[in-house]
């Protein structure tokens, strides 16, 4: 299928998925995943409409976003390496992946230097999987007033990685997990986390269903190309 048909299926399931859960689909933002895609395809992405983008690797990200589009958005969704934290705050809107109070540091230490404010979300291990980066849910809880009192980061909300599974409703307790996370944060905090990053191309729908307002769908649309280092991405 072309990149325009495949974009219409994902549409239309978010829509459904919407109906279904009550929900509004402008509510709902959709990350194109473009690791391991061309810039090619990120400007045929942005001529049908998409304007977000996610990309895991900053060596990646480098080349193809001066290559793409200037109406293009980038978060960065992979694991972010603190010798990377600098040109992740120059070239991305958002860093989806911050996993620890010392990589905040860093970003804040780049943002300072850059003098920008960067909108961050908190990515929280909710299934504990060993092979995943990201708080524990407890740790975040504990160490939230620190990670908030860094004046050059926006925190937006939070993003998970499920566990894969054939069966898109074995990750529903995850991401109902990740939403009441979110609600226990913004009331400590006393402020709203409107961001729930969490879905992919095999569950969005499940995710919808349990509050996310963001997807990030790679496979869906683009199609499989040779996998890179994992990410949160697809």
């Amino acid at each position: 299928m072309s990149l325009a048909e495949n974009l219409a299926r994902v549409q239309e399931r978010i829509t459904t998925a919407c109906g279904r859960a009550g929900r509004d689909p402008s509510e709902i933002t959709l990350l194109a995943v473009s690791k391991n895609h061309p810039a090619a395809a990120v400007t045929e992405a942005v001529a049908l409409g998409v304007t977000s983008f996610g990309e895991s690797r900053v060596q990646e990200a480098r080349v193809k976003i001066p290559a793409s589009p200037g109406r293009a958005r980038w978060h960065f969704i992979g694991h972010l390496q603190s010798n990377k934290a600098r040109e992740a705050v120059a070239l991305f809107e958002m860093i989806e992946s911050l996993d620890s109070l010392d990589l905040a540091a860093e970003v804040q230490r780049q943002a300072e230097k850059q003098a920008k404010t960067v909108r961050v979300l908190a990515e929280v291990n909710i299934a504990g999987e060993s092979s995943k980066f990201g708080w524990n849910p407890a740790q975040f809880l504990g160490e939230l007033d620190r990670l908030n009192a860094f004046p050059r980061l926006e925190l937006h909300g939070l993003m998970t990685i499920a566990p894969y599974s054939p069966d898109p409703e074995r990750a529903r307790p995850v991401f109902r997990r990740l939403r009441e996370l979110r609600d226990a944060a913004a009331d400590r905090l006393g402020a709203p986390l409107p961001v729930l990053s969490m879905g992919m191309s095999g569950d969005l729908e499940v995710a919808i269903g349990e509050g996310a307002t963001l997807v990030r769908v790679g496979t869906a649309l683009f199609g499989e190309r040779p996998r890179g280092p994992a990410g949160a991405g697809e």
